[in-house]
């Protein structure tokens, strides 16, 4: 697949400062934060404790452990214990996947609003772009419009994953979708493809970069095998650059760290603040 890279011209979906790219939190254009299925093994209140004292600012909570759908006094109760740890909520990730039965996106939607989460993440599909066909993509692109339209109601915006084996798979297939569901409060994550190299990836990056609700950071090289965060400082330089010529606010949040280890955790902390800056420091900690 050819990549250009070159940023794309306005497209129909949505411009920077529109739509998914007001994220609804005053603070530094870049936030650093975590996702907490990187410590999938820990209960709420010590993935809270790893986050705080590692300097970062917010969590994207999973759907799949800490808070499952189904359960909005417990999804309420997670909200407090960030708050009272002086963190936000950045996000709900979910495994809802777009055009695909039994979803049950009216609890994850319950969840989502108890949590107070101001974004959730869903899956585009269950089908890679090369294998979806265009009635498949439309139902995909129609369920992210009605999902959409009902998150909505509650506030929230809907970010897609960017993510193999879906109809992110590919920059291009991304924008496609974006295009195709033609909503601005439905935008997508970005982070590095496996296996692809720094220019290539930031080719893709620039491709998407005016619907990016949010990154997901990490440094898996040369396919899966995870390593430090500082292991592609170049590359994780080049996209935060990219991402403050938006001027726009970006939850950047780590995800699975090398050996699921806290100690890995907090290194690669240290590493995402001097990345994102001074204000991605602004807790305080030290970035090195």
């Amino acid at each position: 697949m050819a990549h250009d890279d070159r940023r794309p011209a306005p497209d129909p979906v949505g411009t920077p400062g529109s739509g998914p790219h007001r994220i609804p939190y005053s603070g530094p254009d870049l936030r650093p934060g975590l996702c907490s299925v990187t410590l999938r093994a820990h209960p709420v209140r010590q993935v809270l404790v790893f986050a705080a004292s590692a300097g970062l600012a917010a969590v994207e909570w999973g759907a799949d452990v800490h808070v499952p759908p189904g359960d909005t006094a417990h999804a309420k109760e997670v909200a407090f214990l960030t708050a009272d740890a002086g963190l936000a909520v950045a996000s709900y990730g979910t495994y809802v996947r777009l055009g695909e039965p039994g979803q049950g996106e009216a609890a994850v939607l319950a969840a989502a609003s108890a949590l107070g989460a101001p974004r959730i993440r869903v899956w585009a599909g269950a089908l890679g772009s090369a294998r979806a066909g265009r009635d498949y993509r439309a139902a995909v692109a129609a369920a992210g419009r009605r999902l959409a339209a009902r998150a909505a109601d509650a506030g929230v915006i809907v970010g897609l994953e960017f993510h193999g084996g879906t109809l992110t798979d590919t920059p291009e297939s991304a924008y496609a979708l974006l295009s195709d569901i033609g909503r601005d409060d439905v935008g997508t994550y970005w982070q590095p493809p496996q296996g692809e190299p720094d220019e290539i990836a930031l080719a893709g990056l620039d491709r998407v970069a005016a619907h990016v609700v949010g990154v997901h950071a990490f440094s898996w090289w040369p396919t899966d095998e995870r390593r430090p965060l500082a292991d592609r400082r170049p590359l994780w330089d080049a996209v935060a650059a990219r991402l403050r010529q938006r001027g726009l606010p970006t939850d950047v949040l780590l995800e699975f760290v090398a050996g699921d280890d806290a100690a890995q955790l907090r290194a690669d902390a240290a590493t995402l603040r001097a990345v994102l800056g001074p204000r991605g420091a602004e807790r305080g900690m030290p970035t090195a």
